[in-house]
């Protein structure tokens, strides 16, 4: 009879790959500990990002490996993850209660980077984090209705180090804050930059932030003052360019590639939407605002295609209604197309943050 070994049970470990970043376990140092006992074997996995849609097929192929080693009668896998926070996190201008700045941006307004934003905070959530959102389109903020918060009111606290906080309005499991809620929507934001800069650092430095290992900022179109404000004052972490794959657009996108690069935030990936659409009576498959646009950006900058979205009139209809896609039916196609997306940027941060935390080596040399 084999006697199974740690060591023999780890090399087929390192035959396994985690689906998302096509990386063996071993790889990404994602083998906690192995237990032997007689013929039995238990397994923790602990992964950087949530992965609650691929933990048990990721467990079912441990099992298919480890259990096909001589001598294992039994195997147990347990998946966990642990989120890391940026390494910026403890900086000096760090948003307290944060670990990780997302900021969801385009290059021009009409390619529908706030439903995007919103449905990746969702998606983010129902994976297994804890998700914040923030409405930064100051003069036209969307948030609050996509939310269907209604007319609520954040709750006003002490803050510990003195000074008042606002307490985040919790929605479909995400905390949100945005002037919308602050503002009727008759209420004009007739308001110069150095304002607009102003209310966006209050949004984002007097709200109680708790143990958010994602907040995701809805940015406004553009590369203007918010654009500057949130790169200068605040760590953020990475960003996303959504776009349509129409020229035009590609164009605007590219603009805002090359700010966040100016201002050194990595670029974690282009979302291209509105890439397909389906007529709902005949079936018929059509790209109308062109084909490949989000590809050719991301190999043009080096960057990944997290995925692509369709046209589709439920997303309309569900953001519309207060209940996005993803909090409407978590298990749609749609909704699944965006928990994927999710899951890719929060796999391509947990591994941008494990690279930015490495310290180089330093060697002296005598010469």
């Amino acid at each position: 009879m084999s006697v199974i070994t740690t060591a023999v049970v780890e090399a087929a470990l390192f035959t396994v790959i985690e689906p998302t970043l096509n990386q063996s376990l071993g790889q990404l140092n994602a083998i906690e500990s192995i237990s032997i006992d007689g013929s039995s074997v238990h397994i923790r996995l602990c992964l950087g990002y949530p992965a609650a849609t691929i933990a048990q097929d990721l467990a079912s192929a441990v099992n298919d490996t480890v259990g096909a080693l001589a001598g294992v009668d039994k195997v147990s896998v347990d998946i966990d993850w642990q989120i890391p926070a940026s390494p910026s996190a403890n900086a000096q201008q760090a948003i307290a209660g944060v670990k990780n700045i997302i900021a969801v941006a385009s290059g021009k307004g009409g390619v529908g980077k706030s439903t995007t934003a919103v449905n990746l905070a969702l998606a983010l959530a129902k994976e297994g984090a804890r998700v914040g959102i923030l409405d930064a389109d100051i003069y036209g903020p969307s948030q609050h209705h996509m939310l269907g918060v209604g007319e609520r009111r954040p709750q006003i606290v002490a803050g510990s180090g003195g000074g008042q906080l606002m307490v985040p309005i919790n929605a479909h499991g995400i905390d949100s804050i945005s002037m919308g809620y602050l503002v009727t929507e008759q209420t004009p934001m007739v308001w110069r930059g150095p304002m607009v800069s102003g209310a966006l650092q209050q949004l984002l430095t007097q709200t109680r932030w708790e143990n958010i290992d994602y907040l995701i900022i809805d940015m406004p179109p553009g590369t203007g003052d918010i654009q500057i404000t949130l790169a200068q004052k605040v760590p953020v972490t990475g960003a996303v360019i959504v776009t349509t794959p129409q020229d035009i657009a590609l164009l605007d996108a590219k603009k805002g590639i090359e700010m966040f690069r100016k201002v050194n935030v990595p670029v974690l990936g282009v979302i291209e939407n509105m890439a397909l659409h389906v007529c709902s009576n005949c079936g018929h498959a059509e790209h109308i605002f062109g084909e490949g646009g989000g590809e050719r950006i991301a190999r043009e900058y080096q960057t990944e295609l997290l995925g692509s979205l369709p046209l589709d009139i439920s997303i309309r209809e569900t953001t519309d209604s207060g209940k996005p896609s993803v909090a409407a039916d978590a298990e749609s196609s749609i909704s699944l197309g965006y928990r994927a997306i999710a899951r890719k940027l929060a796999a391509n941060l947990w591994v941008h943050n494990l690279a930015a935390s490495v310290v180089p080596e330093i060697l002296i040399a005598d010469d």
